[in-house]
């Protein structure tokens, strides 16, 4: 039986695969509204009364909102329906609003399937992140995890390069279609969870009642759980967001090649820090890993958005630094949180973990956007919301629980 345990098997690698591209398609629909936004929000001005930042801060919003409120949802489908139907359904709803988007030709009916694409890339995040934990062999989990996390950052590269074509936005937003086919796929290749199945048995057989998750057994691993993952989130989309504004406004002219290039170089620093998350995790615990990339995300805003007045090849260097230790946080954070919890409510206790933050990121990205004339400018609003970074450092700091995660050895 332990020998089982530790077997990757070749179902094993097939759940590894679905859920890497569930996430790295979701990476590559959240990247590409960013890079298009310019040239979204000016086809579509035309539309509606709103002017250009305003379309576009509530398009980014949306998108944001809709992902907390599909964390939330989709958590509590997965404890009460399984985590097949939570990944399946999630997958399918993201793809198809992403492929709708593009079919738009006014603001609001953008921004609604914005808002439908994020609730099912919340669900997603939730549900293979959750599946993985419960399903994956102990003694190579926290590794694998790790690697699962790379599949954002692959994402937003993949949208780079899409970008990179010569595809206009309504072209671009046709990749919803790779989703779909996913969700379909996965509906007759994807197992339920054996972990799931036993832990509804035994509550049907108990016939107890559904446990809260703010109950006073869960709720200071609730809030812990809640401000550093939401800290993170916050002071990184609001960055990843409006990055490619804030570069088109050190280049005095063009320069779309640079910002393609620079998102490029995000994904990439996201991808080496998400894949060596798990040894990291391995070497110094999760509470000091927490702390290192709080800390460095914070000094790299710092210079990122206060040391630039025009476009240099430090811009490389510093958004290369942010990306790296973001990448390496969320490796961390996927083991971290979701075994902060017992299986009858680990879907809905992480959903709420990963998606709290959402709600306010969601308003501190409207925030940037409507806000950046009046504190000077997109990179001044930039760095006064990446402070939550020290926010979320101080969170850390006071936690009194090291959470270590033990990978058994053979």
């Amino acid at each position: 039986m332990r020998q089982q345990t530790e077997n990757i098997s070749r179902y094993h690698m097939l759940l590894f695969a679905i859920c890497f591209l569930s996430i790295a398609f979701g990476g590559i629909v959240s990247t590409l509204m960013s890079i298009y936004l310019p040239a979204v929000t000016k086809d579509l001005q035309g539309a509606g009364n709103a002017d250009i930042p305003t379309i576009g801060a509530y398009i980014n919003a949306a998108f944001i909102f809709g992902w907390a409120v599909g964390g939330f949802v989709w958590g509590v489908v997965g404890d009460r329906m399984g985590r097949k139907n939570a990944m399946v359904f999630s997958i399918l709803c993201y793809g198809v609003f992403t492929c709708l988007t593009g079919s738009m030709h006014g603001w609001l009916s953008v921004v609604f399937c914005r808002l439908a694409s994020g609730f099912g890339m919340g669900g997603v995040l939730v549900a293979s992140t959750t599946i993985m934990i419960e399903e994956w062999p102990e003694r190579s989990k926290a590794v694998f995890m790790g690697i699962l996390s790379i599949s954002m950052p692959v994402g937003i590269f993949s949208a780079a390069l899409i970008a990179r074509t010569g595809f206009d936005w309504r072209q671009a937003f046709l990749i919803g279609v790779a989703p779909v086919i996913l969700s379909l796929l996965s509906f007759w290749l994807l197992k339920e969870s054996e972990k799931w199945k036993r832990s509804r048995g035994a509550v049907h057989e108990k016939e107890e009642k559904a446990e809260s998750i703010f109950s006073r057994e869960y709720g200071r691993d609730l809030l812990i759980g809640s401000v550093i993952f939401g800290t993170m989130l916050i002071g990184l989309w609001a960055i990843f967001s409006w990055l490619p504004t804030w570069l088109q406004g050190l280049m005095t002219s063009g320069g779309s090649d640079k910002v393609g290039s620079v998102m490029m170089v995000f994904a990439a620093g996201g991808l080496t820090g998400g894949f060596l998350s798990g040894w990291l995790l391995n070497a110094i615990g999760s509470r000091k890993s927490m702390l290192l990339c709080f800390a460095a995300c914070s000094t790299c805003s710092f210079l990122l958005f206060k040391t630039n007045s025009f476009f240099s090849n430090m811009v490389y260097v510093e958004v290369t630094g942010i990306a790296l230790f973001f990448g390496a946080s969320q490796g961390v954070l996927s083991v971290y949180i979701p075994e902060l919890f017992p299986v009858k409510i680990r879907a809905t206790a992480t959903g709420f973990c990963f998606n709290i933050g959402r709600l306010l990121t969601a308003t501190a990205i409207l925030f940037v956007g409507l806000l950046q004339s009046v504190l000077g400018g997109y990179g001044n609003a930039l760095f006064i919301f990446s402070f939550v970074f020290v926010a979320g450092l101080v969170a850390t700091l006071i936690s009194t629980a090291e959470r270590k995660t033990k990978i058994e050895l053979a």
